[in-house]
């Protein structure tokens, strides 16, 4: 391999690799980054997936697959582009093994980056000794990443779910009883506490794993986008001047929680937040494909949309 072909191959296997560390980092420390890898496979799919509504809770495995094969397979292409103008020359290989091509520079990649180690290709020259089990070290990082990742997103959905199946039972067990906040003026305040507690947890997940908002829900009872605009209209109908005082802070306190998650999902994952919250809550619960299942707000006999 020519100097040149050796330089080129060297600097586009450190920028592939310098690719799916960046996004990696990105995505499981710093959400707030540009995660120019992970948030393009989670729009594509997203979008793809939208054009058939019954495959749409498929999405978020699919992205979590899809983005963690991106990393390997950047990580080994990387690496046997670094590695290959050093084949065969600084290698020492066991009887029979030849390394010449880009295949076998592929092969030494998978093996390090797998840390299986067959042992029939090892680096004879004192910089490929240090560089080859830095690959090692990054594989076996990339896997603690995935379970630990797996990890936290899990659970992020469980409260998610957890918040919704709670307002779906509300909306069910109140229909249009609006006087239950007059009526039960202690309970109305522990409600109204709860729900922004959980709420303000959910609104944070949503920021620190952008990935779970691409779980969609099969079943109604557990999907937030089909209930938030009724919490919403919840929420409003908590701020009438016959409102207890101190119910009627909860009330608001959890209106600008609901303000904040509207803005949240707009700015972060559709176009932007132009709009009322009730408008932005209609247009989360539609990108979740909820837009013939919503109730009116109106089923507590308080109008949201003057929002």
């Amino acid at each position: 391999m020519s100097p040149l072909a050796a330089a080129l191959s060297t600097v586009a296997g450190i920028a592939l690799a310098g690719l799916a560390l960046r996004d990696g980092f990105e995505a499981l420390f710093h959400p707030d980054g540009r995660m120019l890898l992970s948030r393009t496979v989670m729009r594509l799919w997203w979008g793809v997936l939208q054009r058939r509504p019954s495959a749409l809770p498929l999405a978020g495995p699919l992205i979590l697959l899809t983005i963690l094969g991106c990393w390997l397979l950047l990580l080994v292409f990387g690496w046997a582009l670094v590695l290959w103008p050093h084949f065969p020359e600084h290698f020492a290989f066991t009887a029979g093994a030849e390394g010449r091509t880009l295949v076998d520079a592929l092969y030494l990649s998978v093996v390090t980056l797998s840390t299986i180690g067959y042992g029939d290709v090892t680096p004879a020259a004192d910089a490929l000794r240090l560089l080859v089990p830095l690959e090692a070290l990054l594989g076996f990082g990339l896997l603690t990443a995935a379970i630990s990742w797996l990890l936290s997103v899990y659970p992020a959905l469980s409260r998610r779910r957890s918040l919704a199946y709670e307002i779906w039972l509300l909306r069910e067990a109140l229909g249009d009883e609006g006087g239950l906040v007059q009526r039960e003026g202690r309970s109305a305040e522990q409600l109204y506490g709860e729900l922004l507690s959980r709420l303000v947890a959910v609104e944070r997940d949503l920021v620190t794993l952008p990935l779970s908002y691409y779980f969609a829900e099969r079943d109604e009872r557990f999907s937030l986008p089909g209930v938030m605009p009724w919490l919403l209209a919840l929420a409003d109908h908590g701020l009438g001047e016959k409102v207890p005082p101190r119910t009627r802070l909860r009330a608001r306190m959890l209106r600008a929680a609901i303000d904040d998650f509207a803005r949240t999902t707009a700015q972060r994952f559709q176009s932007g937040d132009v709009g009322t919250t009730a408008e932005l809550l209609a247009a989360y619960a539609r990108d979740h494909r909820h837009c013939g299942e919503l109730r009116s707000a109106g089923a507590i006999g308080y109008r949201a949309d003057s929002a």
